[in-house]
């Protein structure tokens, strides 16, 4: 039995995009990479149901990413979550942080 292997990586270009349009961006693609200094969140959503933030330099036992805030039900509330340190996306927007696109990819198995 063939089975599809797909999982999401950043891309190298930096997005353009103001802290009012994170809230479309994340509703329109699902998921994006932040980076706040030198550590790499990924901002996702969790089956169109809840939203999270994973700590990229960590990864479980299935080699995926560690969730690093709770899981909340929309995009306002995930933005409000203190992840980073104590602070929140709009508290350290418009500090050294970049964003990038998640770009998924998928292989047969």
């Amino acid at each position: 039995m063939e089975r599809i292997a797909s999982w999401a990586r950043k891309s190298s270009e930096v997005l353009q995009i103001s802290y009012e349009d994170l809230v479309e961006y994340l509703h329109s693609n699902h998921s994006v990479y932040m980076q706040v200094g030198h550590q790499v969140y990924y901002l996702t959503d969790v089956n169109y149901e809840a939203w999270r933030a994973q700590d990229t330099s960590i990864r479980n036992s299935k080699t995926t990413f560690v969730d690093c805030s709770e899981l909340v039900p929309t995009v306002d509330e995930f933005l409000a979550l203190p992840f980073i340190n104590g602070k929140t996306i709009k508290d350290v927007f418009f500090r050294m942080q970049r964003f990038y696109a998640s770009m998924k990819e998928t292989k047969k198995i």
